[in-house]
C-alpha cells in the first residue's frame, strides 16, 4: 500500500523570482550569499532551480545531520562535487560511498592524535617564520600572505621541505587560478564549461600543472624507501587489512588523489580562515587587545609551541567563531544513491540536495546576534554538533579537522604575538565567494606590537562572560595536551 501521508519533493516550496530557463543561477552568481540568506525563513526545505535541474535545499539543522550522518544513502556528488573532481580525483574528500571506507582507514594514521603534536611544531614554526618577515607599517595582502604561510606548512608535513620558490610561487598562483574557477564552473552548463575559452585554458594549464607537481614528488618518494616521518611517507606505508580483492595499499593514482586533496585543502582553507580570524581582530581591536594578553601570559617571552596549545583558550575561540562566521565550506551538496524519505518528503533516487554551513551558522534562532562576532559564546560552551558544521559531520566528516585548527591556533597566536592589525580604508570587506569563502583581497595594515604592561595583562582576567552562547551547547572539558581547547566534536 502506498504512503499518501508522504509528499513529493514538488510538495517543498520552490525559492521566489526563479527565472525561465536559467533558474536561480543569476542571484547565485551575483550575490550567492545574499541569496543563501534569503532563504532563511524556511525552516525545513526549500527547492532552488539550476537551469532545467532543481536541487533540494535543507535549512533545518536536525536534517542536515541526518543527511550527513547517512552517507549511504545521501552521497558525495551533486555540482560542487563534479567540478573539484576535475583536480582532485577520487581523493578521499570527493570519492564516492563505495570508495570511502577503504580509502578513510588508509589515511587515518596520517591524522592519529600522537601525530599532532609533530604538526603543531612546524605549524608554530611556519607562523613565526611569517610574522618575522614582516615590517613596521607594512600593508599586507592578507590571503596571499596566509597562502604562504599554510603552504609552507603544509609541505613540510606531507612531504618533509617546502618546494623550490619558484615551484611555490607557480603552485600558489595554480592553486588561485583553480579554486576561483570552482564556483563559476558550477554554475556554468555543461556544453559551455567545454568550450576553449581563455579562462578554461588558463584553468586547464593550472590543474594540470599541480598534477605534475604531486606525480613526481610521488615518483620520488616511491624511488626512495626511507621514512621520512611526514604525511606522505604515512600514506605511502599504509596498509589496510580489511580490504577486499588483496588490495592493501595505495596506488600511484589514489597516493597522487590523496596527497593533491590534503595539498588544497591544507593550504586553502586554513589561509582563509586565518585571514578571516585577522580581519574580524583588525575590526574589533577590543578583543585584539585581549588576545595580545593572553598571548603574552602564555608565552611569557619564550618561544611558541604546540604544548601551549590547552591554554590558548581565547584564541580557539577567536578560531571557532571565525570558521561560524566564514566556513570555508559555505555550501555543500549531495547526491541520493536511492529513494529515501527526508523530513515527510520522498526524494528520488539521483536528486540533489544542498547544505549550507553559512546558512545555519547565521539562524538568530540558533545563535544570538548570530552576524555579530562574539569569540565569548563559546566561553562555556562547546559548538552544538548539529548547528555548527564548518567540517562536516558523520563517516564524511572533515580527516584534518584537529590538523587545520591547531594549525590557525598557532599561527594566530605567533602573528598577534608580533603585531597590531588594522583596516584599510573605511569600506566593510566583502567574502568573494568561490567554492570556498574567499577573502582573497583583503588587505590589512601592520603595527610592531608595544607589549605587554600589567594593564594589557588584565584585560583577558576581566574578559566578560557572554550572554549569547547556544542553549544547546553542552558543556566545556578539559582538553588533553597539544589539542584545540574548544572540542568540535562529532
Amino acid at each position: 500500500m502506498t504512503d499518501t501521508s508522504t509528499a513529493t519533493a514538488a510538495s517543498v516550496p520552490l525559492a521566489p523570482r526563479a527565472l525561465p530557463l536559467l533558474g536561480h543561477a543569476l542571484p547565485l552568481l551575483r550575490d550567492p550569499l545574499a541569496f543563501i540568506m534569503s532563504l532563511s525563513g524556511y525552516r525545513t526545505m526549500v527547492r532552488v532551480r539550476l537551469g532545467p535541474t532543481s536541487a533540494v535545499m535543507v535549512c533545518d539543522p536536525a536534517l542536515t545531520r541526518q543527511v550527513f550522518l547517512n552517507d549511504r544513502v545521501y552521497d558525495k556528488g551533486g555540482p560542487i562535487y563534479d567540478r573539484i573532481r576535475e583536480v582532485i580525483g577520487d581523493g578521499l574528500s570527493t570519492c564516492s560511498y563505495d570508495l570511502h571506507r577503504r580509502q578513510r582507514r588508509l589515511c587515518q594514521p596520517s591524522f592519529h592524535p600522537t601525530r599532532l603534536p609533530g604538526y603543531g611544531a612546524v605549524f608554530a614554526r611556519a607562523g613565526q617564520l611569517k610574522a618575522d618577515s614582516w615590517r613596521d607599517g607594512d600593508i599586507l595582502d592578507v590571503t596571499q600572505e596566509m597562502m604562504t604561510l599554510t603552504t609552507r606548512a603544509t609541505m613540510e608535513t606531507m612531504f618533509s621541505g617546502a618546494l623550490p620558490a619558484e615551484t611555490m610561487r607557480r603552485a600558489l598562483a595554480d592553486t588561485a587560478v583553480v579554486v576561483s574557477a570552482f564556483f563559476r564552473r558550477m554554475m556554468t552548463p555543461a556544453l559551455l564549461r567545454r568550450l576553449p575559452t581563455p579562462q578554461k585554458r588558463r584553468y586547464d594549464a593550472a590543474r594540470h600543472r599541480l598534477s605534475a607537481t604531486i606525480e613526481q614528488i610521488i615518483a620520488e618518494r616511491r624511488a626512495d624507501p626511507t621514512d621520512h616521518a611526514d604525511l606522505l611517507s604515512t600514506l605511502i606505508g599504509a596498509v589496510d587489512e580489511e580490504s577486499e580483492g588483496g588490495q592493501k595499499r595505495l596506488s600511484d593514482s589514489e597516493l597522487a588523489d590523496e596527497a593533491l586533496t590534503f595539498f588544497l585543502g591544507g593550504m586553502e582553507t586554513t589561509a582563509i580562515t586565518l585571514a578571516w580570524a585577522l580581519h574580524l581582530l583588525a575590526t574589533n581591536p577590543e578583543i585584539q587587545r585581549r588576545l595580545q594578553a593572553e598571548t603574552d601570559e602564555v608565552l611569557a617571552g619564550g618561544k611558541l609551541d604546540p604544548a601551549h596549545l590547552p591554554s590558548l583558550g581565547l584564541a580557539a575561540r577567536v578560531v571557532t567563531e571565525t570558521l561560524r562566521l566564514y566556513p570555508p565550506a559555505w555550501m555543500m551538496t549531495r547526491t541520493l544513491r536511492q529513494d529515501a524519505e527526508l523530513g515527510g518528503v520522498r526524494l528520488k533516487g539521483g536528486s540533489t540536495l544542498v547544505l549550507s554551513p553559512y546558512l545555519l551558522h547565521r539562524r538568530s534562532d540558533l545563535y544570538a546576534e548570530p552576524d555579530r562576532f562574539d569569540p565569548d559564546r563559546w566561553l562555556d560552551a562547546q559548538p552544538d554538533r548539529a548547528s555548527y558544521i564548518p567540517f562536516g559531520a558523520g563517516a564524511r566528516k572533515c580527516i584534518g579537522d584537529q590538523f587545520a585548527l591547531n594549525e590557525a591556533i598557532l599561527a594566530l597566536t605567533a602573528i598577534v604575538a608580533r603585531w597590531d592589525l588594522s583596516p584599510v580604508g573605511d569600506q566593510p570587506f566583502q567574502p568573494k565567494v568561490e567554492t570556498s569563502l574567499s577573502s582573497r583581497g583583503l588587505r590589512l595594515r601592520l603595527s610592531e606590537r608595544r607589549t605587554g604592561g600589567a594593564d594589557d595583562a588584565g584585560l583577558r582576567a576581566a574578559a566578560p562572560r557572554s550572554a549569547s552562547a547556544q542553549p544547546s551547547a553542552q558543556p566545556s572539558t578539559q582538553p588533553g595536551a597539544a589539542a584545540c581547547p574548544v572540542k568540535h566534536q562529532e
